[in-house]
């Protein structure tokens, strides 16, 4: 089993920043790529940075230059810290890996995890 926990949302003034977190843990072989994801009331869920095992990193428009990911590889970690937030940023952020899991004492196919999410709320 492969769980990815998040942490770090909350509440925050417009112009404010806040970090987020998300650990992976469990059976893991290796991690490739670890994506941010956040859903608003209402809308569907998007794409909010992209790091890949070869450290390429992709933004949704709404959020470069304001926002950055990065990877502790040793810990299976990602973090996201974002920075002069809007209040168009208030959702639900969710951690996303793609793993390969150690299944049986082998390494298994590749699979993508979710975490259970946090929230952001970004006041005007």
């Amino acid at each position: 089993q492969v769980q990815l926990v998040e942490s770090g949302g909350g509440l925050v003034q417009a112009g404010g920043s806040l970090r987020l977190s998300c650990a992976a843990s469990g059976s893991i072989f290796s991690i490739a790529g670890m994506t941010w994801y956040r859903q608003a009331p209402g809308r569907q869920r998007e794409l909010v940075a992209k790091l890949t095992g070869g450290a390429i990193t992709n933004y949704a428009d709404s959020v470069k230059g304001r926002f950055t990911i990065s990877r502790d590889n040793a810990k299976d970690m990602v973090y996201l810290q974002m920075n002069s937030l809007k209040p168009d940023d208030t959702a639900v952020y969710y951690c996303n890996a793609d793993v390969f899991p150690v299944e049986n004492g082998h390494v298994g196919v590749l699979n993508d995890y979710w975490g259970q999410g946090t929230q952001v709320t970004v006041s005007s």
